[in-house]
């Protein structure tokens, strides 16, 4: 059912200008983050919403925690809402890449530094407690623990999006075998601001623009348009987000001249030391491509075009989404769905997030001070988060 706002842009705007302020550790991590601001701190859903909004997002091609963010904007305050969201945990990363990429020249190449990799530490600290939390609900039986397992060993040994495409499909069947009893977990609607017609559009013109920017884009030859398509079918294309996106990006920008596969390397590198979405990596491309516009105008062109299908996906099912999740065989599942994506983000905390940050028994004493401080003593991750970069720039 559609539901009024109840929340002022500005508001949700500055609620997730702090979180793309502070989220450092790639997707994974991000929904950790939004866990703990949206539905521990500001209760603005249920922990069992917040899962099937995941789960749901897992489904969609593009950035899933870029989707999740800009689902709960749209719940609060409808499109405005969205879009606030999605500006507020997007800008601050894409600027400080785009200043990187114009700063670049001057630059004699990018260097990592001890905070910079306690930033990393961090980050394996809110994976852990969004595991510890998240765990408890949806994998207290047996059944349940076993398909965060073979969830968690699919996504390993399958590092892409179709190995955590399978990953979810498996557990939804899996879900069908769970006793009657725990069929139907506690559920509080996600609210619903836009309507179906609304929603129906957007889903259109998700398709439309898929198959329509590259013919618009090979008759014109125009080098914005070019930009735009290659970005957008990038946005469009792949599943699961964040590190997935990389390949096709290289394969959009590098041979064709637009970007060279040093500065391309340069700006994955800095990437990793920025918060918020990977995603934001589109705004450095577009901002040193040797096509024009580039800079600030080509920046603005490619993150758009890439942020683009997600927030038509996202905003475009949301109206069907409480309908489908009542469908008989979709209640079956979702426990076993809940449970695969425990999984994972199991599979996430081993690899990246443990393998690229835990390098020393400093650092893992150090994650376990960073998970101890959000789990037990209720720290704010932002303190965390300074907290533990000065205490690796100074060990480091």
């Amino acid at each position: 059912m559609r539901q009024a706002p109840n929340h002022s842009v500005p508001e949700i705007f500055l609620a997730f200008l702090g979180l793309g302020i502070s989220s450092f550790g790639g997707p994974i991590a991000h929904l950790g983050y939004f866990r703990r601001e949206f539905v521990e701190k500001r209760k603005w859903l249920t922990e069992h919403a917040y899962a099937d909004l995941v789960s749901l997002c897992q489904f969609l091609p593009g950035p899933a925690s870029s989707q999740v963010g800009i689902a709960l904007g749209l719940s609060r305050a409808a499109i405005p809402g969205a879009i606030a969201a999605w500006l507020g945990f997007t800008l601050p990363s894409a600027i400080l890449l785009v200043l990187f990429a114009l700063g670049l020249p001057f630059l004699g190449g990018a260097h990592g530094s001890g905070w910079l990799h306690g930033l990393k530490v961090v980050s394996v600290a809110v994976v852990a407690q969004a595991l510890w939390v998240m765990g408890k609900p949806f994998a207290r039986d047996w059944l349940r623990t076993a398909i965060v397992l073979v969830s968690a060993a699919t996504a390993t040994l399958f590092p892409s999006s179709a190995g955590q495409i399978c990953a979810i499909a498996g557990g939804g069947l899996a879900g069908l075998a769970l006793p009657r009893a725990s069929i139907i977990p506690p559920h509080s609607p996600i609210r619903i601001t836009v309507g179906r017609t609304t929603g129906m559009v957007l889903l259109s013109l998700f398709f439309i623009l898929l198959f329509a920017l590259p013919f618009i884009a090979m008759e014109s030859g125009n080098y914005s348009a070019r930009l735009f398509s290659s970005f957008y079918r990038a946005g469009a294309l792949v599943f699961g987000g964040g590190h997935v996106v990389l390949p096709l990006l290289q394969s959009q920008v590098v041979p064709s001249g637009w970007v060279s596969n040093d500065s391309f390397l340069a700006g994955y590198g800095a990437a990793q030391a920025v918060p918020g979405p990977l995603f934001t990596f589109s705004a450095y491309l577009g901002a040193v491509s040797s096509g024009s516009p580039s800079g600030w105008v080509g920046a603005g062109i490619a993150l758009v075009a890439i942020f683009l299908p997600a927030f038509l996906l996202v905003v475009g099912i949301l109206p069907f989404w409480e309908e489908l999740r009542r469908v008989e065989a979709l209640q079956k599942a979702m426990p076993g769905i809940n449970a695969a994506v425990v999984g994972l983000l199991l599979a996430a905390f081993y690899n990246p997030v443990w393998k690229t940050a835990i390098l020393s028994g400093t650092d893992f004493f150090m994650a376990a001070a960073a998970f101890l401080l959000l789990t037990f003593g209720k720290t704010p991750p932002w303190l965390v988060a300074i907290l533990t970069a000065a205490a690796a720039g100074i060990t480091g």
